[in-house]
């Protein structure tokens, strides 16, 4: 070996004994710590909040006085990171129309997305820039008094100039402003990515603090400081609020170990504000009174009073809705369901979101129960739409585990840990092709989950051992995004129902042996008049007779009502589209080009084109996104069984 391969490389000083030699300055740590002494030094887990770009500035801004930014204007930032990966970019495209919805500018128009550069902004163009990104940044800014701004893009672009020198990078963002909402925001999409290609990682402290501290700095800068009477005006409406409020956060933080706290204060004003606050709290069952000018706040009382703040909201919500549409429901039970637990059915009042960033809705029902309910119905892409004056039955979700899992995971066990149709005929001798149809179905929804299932090549399944527990995990998360099932029972109002010639959910409620109960008092009491005007409309129509005091349905009634109604249909449109129609006859095949969904009176229907001839079957909403696409099935009793995928050879739908 030559000499001039040999590089010499100094390692650690050790001592005699080879153990680690410590510096001076962590020896005298080390002796003070043995001795008892208070080092000042404390031990932080490591939780990675200040890895990434913005770590120091993120740091530097939130350890600002809170007391020097009391006359700043406040701002909102909610932050959610999306990983993208193979499969995000359809959700970031979902997301994309989602912000440029209609009615969401002062003129109730589209969102006009806009970037750094230029006010129309290309969405396609960002989405393909996006295109192999790890993730992706959603932000909503909401500056203190955003109303009034009159144009919002000066502001955001400012926001995000700043953010780029806090950062060291420069950032590829599109934006869109809503007004649609009682505070002006903004929705902001950012590339997970510099200037350098790589991943962009922003420190959790920035994510925190950083951001929302600069666009506050802006509004300031842009508005003015607070003046002395708003901020006082903001306190005294604050005393009397059922909701945590800045007051309430300063009383947590100066409270004891024992819980305790007084309103003392330099500033009379302020203590002034603290005494009443607490006085309030004590009013609320938050708040004790124990002597010489302390008061004990009650545990949790920052959760508690956080729900309540919810809890109210939602109550001005419900009220304003029902105020907006003339709905008099004074005295009227009003329910405020996080999951419900028994069917609901009524007519859709507003539908809106109850998580903007996470795009969470919710829906007031003016229920035939007489009670106005409000939901939570989870992620809006997951339900159809609910337009306003619709009839709607909602039911309860469950997360536990369907017979069909069960029966995969009895058919795997016997045939070495694979599913397959043929297998499961020969286990249930019993089962019919449909039926083992409907289990593979279920599986396709789990595999695009990633729920622990693969199709082979055959198209055989393999079936993990734990296939059960997959199963679970796969319900719990759906029941997160989606806790109801909503099925709309007529997509017009009560009102246009009582003399249709058509099959209405009135005439199902009166055909049923157990019809649901019906309250006379709010909606109920419209249903019941709704009723009362069918079945004398049938008596007319000789397709219902009194029997005993009660009117009954003829046999046959409502089979003939459905066939009235689409050769109605189909003759309308036959003038509209220039060709026959042509009924579907059971057991007959379905094909041709779906071109829209119709809604009639006796439900939703799928326009069926083929190029001499058009058909009307029965509405899935699996069949939402075919619509511009071939599709064939086959019409069964229960509706369609339908056939998706490359060359329509993928799995049934029934």
């Amino acid at each position: 070996m030559d000499d001039d391969d040999f590089t010499p490389k100094l390692g650690r000083t050790r001592g005699k004994d080879g153990k680690k030699v410590l510096r001076y300055g962590s020896r005298i740590v080390v002796a003070a710590r043995l001795a008892g002494t208070k080092t000042g030094i404390v031990g932080r887990r490591f939780d990675g909040s200040r890895i990434g770009r913005g770590a120091s500035i993120g740091r530097l801004l939130s350890s600002r006085d809170r007391f020097a930014g009391l006359r700043s204007r406040r701002a909102i930032v909610k932050t959610r990171l999306v990983r993208l990966g193979a499969r995000g970019l359809p959700g970031a495209r979902a997301h994309l129309r989602y912000i440029q919805r209609d009615g969401v500018t002062r003129e109730g128009a589209a969102g006009e997305l806009y970037g750094r550069d230029a006010d129309q902004a290309d969405g396609k163009a960002f989405l393909e820039r996006c295109d192999g990104d790890r993730h992706q940044f959603r932000f909503i800014v909401s500056a203190e008094d955003g109303a009034e701004y009159a144009d919002l893009k000066p502001y955001v672009r400012r926001l995000m100039i700043q953010a780029e020198h806090d950062l060291g990078t420069k950032l590829d963002w599109v934006a869109v402003d809503h007004f649609n909402t009682d505070q002006p925001h903004t929705h902001i999409m950012l590339r997970g990515v510099d200037d350098r290609g790589e991943n962009l990682i922003i420190a959790r402290e920035y994510i925190a603090h950083g951001f929302r501290e600069r666009a506050a700095e802006l509004a300031t800068v842009d508005l003015g400081p607070r003046t002395d009477r708003e901020i006082e005006n903001r306190l005294r409406h604050d005393v009397e609020q059922e909701r945590l409020t800045a007051i309430d956060r300063r009383l947590i933080r100066r409270m004891d170990d024992e819980r305790t706290v007084t309103a003392a204060s330099n500033d009379p004003f302020q203590q002034s504000v603290a005494a009443g606050r607490l006085r309030k709290l004590g009013t609320m069952g938050l708040a004790e009174d124990v002597g010489h000018g302390r008061w004990r706040l009650a545990d949790g009382i920052e959760d508690t009073l956080r729900r309540m703040g919810e809890r109210g909201d939602i109550i001005r919500t419900m009220q304003r809705e029902l105020t907006a549409r003339r709905l008099d429901r004074a005295g009227v039970d009003r329910r405020i369901h996080d999951r419900p637990t028994e069917e609901i059915v009524g007519r859709v009042v507003h539908r809106g979101f109850s998580d903007e960033h996470r795009d969470r809705h919710y829906l007031i029902v003016d229920g035939i129960d007489g009670r106005v309910h409000y939901l939570d119905i989870g992620r809006g892409d997951l339900t159809e739409p609910t337009p306003e004056e619709s009839m709607v039955r909602i039911a309860p979700r469950s997360a536990a585990v369907r017979d069909v899992d069960r029966a995969v995971a009895a058919v795997a066990q016997g045939n070495g840990g694979r599913y397959s149709i043929d297998a499961h005929l020969r286990h249930d001798a019993g089962a019919t092709q449909g039926f083992a149809e409907a289990h593979v179905r279920r599986l396709e929804a789990m595999r695009r989950a990633g729920a622990g299932v693969e199709r082979n090549a055959d198209g055989s399944w393999t079936i993990a051992a734990d296939h059960l527990d997959q199963a679970a995990a796969y319900e719990a998360r759906g029941l997160r995004d989606r806790p109801v099932d909503i099925e709309t029972v007529s997509a017009l109002p009560i009102a246009g129902l009582e003399t249709a010639d058509a099959a209405t959910w009135l005439d199902r409620e009166i055909g049923a042996a157990t019809p649901m109960p019906v309250r006379d008092a709010g909606f109920g009491r419209e249903v019941r008049s709704a009723l009362d005007a069918r079945r004398q409309w049938l008596i007319e129509q000789e397709l219902a007779e009194v029997d005993g005091g009660k009117v009954r349905l003829r046999a046959n009634a409502i089979m003939l009502l459905q066939r009235r109604e689409l050769l109605g249909a189909g003759e309308r449109l036959a003038g509209e589209l220039g060709k026959p129609f042509a009924e579907a006859k059971m057991g007959s095949a379905v094909e041709g080009r779906l071109t829209r969904r119709v809604d009639l009176a006796g439900g939703r229907f799928a326009l069926i084109e083929q190029s001499r001839e058009f058909t009307l079957v029965p509405w899935r909403p699996v069949l939402e996104k075919q619509i511009g696409k071939p599709v064939d099935g086959l019409m069964r009793t229960d509706g369609v069984s339908w056939r998706f995928g490359r060359n329509r050879s993928g799995p049934q739908v029934s």
